[in-house]
Parts: C-alpha cells; structure tokens; sequence
C-alpha cells in the first residue's frame, strides 16, 4: 500500500497581494502526475485544504477538480479539516462522497472511524490492514466537552483523540495485524514554524508533546509549512507552496510512504517544483541596482531591505526598474548618524522656526532629512503662507 502525504493546501490563499489559484493549479498537476507515476493507493491531506473558512467559487472548483482528477487516477483521498477550514462545510456531504473514494474526516464523531485497508497476511498468517484515522483541528473551547476532558487544552483535546484511536486499534487488533495511519492537523514540538502559519503557531502557543504520537505506524501532520521529519514516524509534509518570504529556503514536497503486511517499509521525499522563486534581498540600493550578483532576483517575487544611512527617494519605484516584481520593501538603516534620543515631541519643541518644524516632520516619517530641494520647496510654501496672512 502506498500512501502520499500532503497538507496545508491552502486553495485561494494570496502571496502578498497577488493570487496564487493558477499556481495552485499547477501544484494539482503535480499531485495527479505524481499519484499516475508512483502508483499512489492513497493521498492523506492533513488540513487546511482551503484558505478561509468561506472559499470562494472558483476555489471550490479547484478543489472539486482536484479531488475528481486524483480518484480518476486510481487513488483514494483521505482529507482533514485545520483551523483554516470550516469543518462543517468542508465535511458536507461526507457519506455521499465516500461512496467514491473521498473520505472527510472533520467530527469528533469520526475521530476513531478509520479508513480500512487489505495488506495481504503477516509473517503469522494473520490478516494485516492499514487503518487510516484522521484527526482535524480540534479548537479546545467546542470539542472538550465532547472529548470528555475538564481542561480547554490542545494538549488534553489531542491526548483524547489520539486515546480514542488507540482503543479502537486495540479493539480490531484481536482479530487482524492492525498498521495506524494518523493524520493530524496540529503544532507538534519539535517542528519549525514559519510567518505563514500565523498566531496559534508561533512561539509554542498550543504545541504538544511528540510522544503523543507514539505506538502509530504513520502519523501525517499538517500545520506547519515546512517539510520536516520529527521522527521516523511523524513528519510534517509542509505546504505545497510558498506562502510567505520565511520560506524561502524551503524545498516544497510530499512523503511516499510504504506500508506492508509488517508495518511501514519505506518513506521516501517527493518534491514540488516552485513556480516562481522567492528572493530575500538586502543591501544599499545602489548596490542592488548595479550589482551582477542579484540578476538571478529580476524574474523572482522579492522581499527588499534596505540599509542606505537614509531612505532613498522613490525607493519601491527604483527598485521595480530592475526587480519588477518586489512586493515587500523595509528599511534597516546601517551606518546613520546617531539621532537624539528625545522623544518627537521634544523635538518639536525645540525647534528654532517653522521650517525646522516641517524638515523635522519629514525627517520623523520618513527616515531621512529633506534635501535641498525639498527645503527650498518647504520654504517657499511656508513664505506663501506668510504673504497670505499679511494680505488679510
């Protein structure tokens, strides 16, 4: 049985402003490609399947494509709601969709209802199956009562889950080998989080413990968006797609994984090529303009720093000349003289006339001093306004 992990989809997502549907498009390309090409039995989508939790129409489509053209190809989809997703949308029509090989699992109630699969007999003569179990995004607030735990904890809602599986492995245990596959949408510790998985990831805010995991052949977890291994049983497939500069250096992909009459004989990597390169860029901006280095950057969605003493002029705009496509520009001034450590107010207060007061202003908002230009046209608007008040 082969099964190909994926997650955090994130169907109608945008990069900085600009959509990414026909990227993702592409991504389902290679996931059908993939699936055609390594005989996959099973693709698992460990949440986060769309960006929001009300997609649009043209997404739905996608996703309605994307789930025809795999089982088209042969394989079964196994698919979990994250905190992304509305799981009682996404979960519509659950039981009709079964019926075709697409198999939602986004209720508590579903929590121990696996997706059974023949692997021929164990070395004991008995009958060997995968079970595929699938564990959504469980907000602790809506699902501890129902787990039966006193703490709103994701620690005490993932412990209660992964409890109830265990009993129902038990359970089938007496009668066949039984090989868990777990999916999972959740901040497990050990994993790197990137920008792009937003609050409830960062900073270990609802992580739990690794171990919890512990006893699955296969545990298939969706969250973070950065391929990674945190055993040789749990792994985080990442996302797709790149959906923030932190990604950068990610290599996008999937896990192969094999099961057999024995338990799991093989997890291999499969990757996804990126449509467009990300660039992290900083320097001056002369620099940036004129050095050789960075033509690799002109066709790449760029995130620009600059650390020019003082900010330049038409910055983005000069910028854009050579990296058409910066979408995101800051500024580290490296090298500025020290400014006063008093306050803006204070500034002001001291300022000896109005010009002063206005080169100050610009200087406060922008990150550099006016230049002589700009005072002279500061000066003249403010002797216009003199002349204005004398003449009432």
């Amino acid at each position: 049985m082969r099964l190909l992990h994926t997650s955090d989809w994130h169907l109608g997502r945008s990069f900085h402003g600009v959509g990414m549907l026909e990227a993702q498009r592409g991504f389902v390309d290679q996931l059908v490609a993939a699936v055609a090409r390594h005989n996959v039995d099973v693709v698992l989508i460990a949440g986060d399947v769309y960006d929001r939790a009300l997609p649009g129409v043209d997404v739905v489509h996608l996703l309605d494509d994307a789930l025809v053209r795999l089982t088209s190809a042969g394989a079964q989809v196994v698919l979990t709601s994250g905190n992304h997703d509305s799981a009682i949308r996404l979960g519509f029509a659950s039981r009709l969709l079964e019926r075709g090989g697409v198999h939602l699992r986004t209720r508590v109630e579903d929590l121990d209802k696996p997706l059974l699969l023949p692997l021929g007999t164990d070395a004991a003569g008995r009958d060997a199956v995968v079970a595929v179990y699938g564990i959504p995004w469980l907000e602790p607030r809506l699902t501890a009562e129902q787990l039966g735990v006193e703490t709103a904890s994701h620690f005490e809602v993932t412990r209660a889950a992964t409890a109830r599986i265990r009993e129902d492995v038990a359970r089938r245990s007496g009668t066949a080998a039984v090989h868990p596959v777990v999916l999972a949408h959740t901040f497990t510790s050990g994993g790197i989080s990137s920008d792009s998985e937003r609050d409830l990831s960062i900073g270990g805010v609802g992580a739990v413990p690794l171990d919890l995991f512990d006893g699955f052949s296969y545990t298939a977890l969706g969250h973070l968006h950065g391929r990674q291994t945190l055993s040789d049983r749990v792994r985080y497939s990442g996302s797709p797609l790149a959906y923030s500069f932190s990604e950068a250096g990610h290599q996008k992909g999937a896990w192969l994984v094999d099961v057999g009459a024995e338990g799991v004989t093989a997890v291999e990597e499969v990757r996804w090529e990126a449509p467009r390169t990300l660039a992290v860029l900083r320097g001056q901006l002369s620099a940036l303009l004129e050095s050789p280095d960075h033509a690799w950057a002109e066709t790449a969605y760029c995130q620009v720093t600059l650390t020019d003493a003082q900010r330049p002029a038409r910055a983005m705009e000069r910028l854009r000349s050579r990296f058409p496509d910066t979408l995101v520009l800051a500024f580290d001034p490296q090298g500025a003289e020290a400014t006063s450590q008093a306050s803006y107010s204070s500034r002001l207060a001291e300022a000896p006339d109005d010009l002063s007061v206005c080169c100050g202003f610009l200087e406060h908002v922008r990150g550099r001093v006016p230049d002589d230009g700009e005072k002279a046209a500061l000066a003249a608007a403010l002797e216009n306004v003199r002349l204005l008040e004398v003449s009432r």
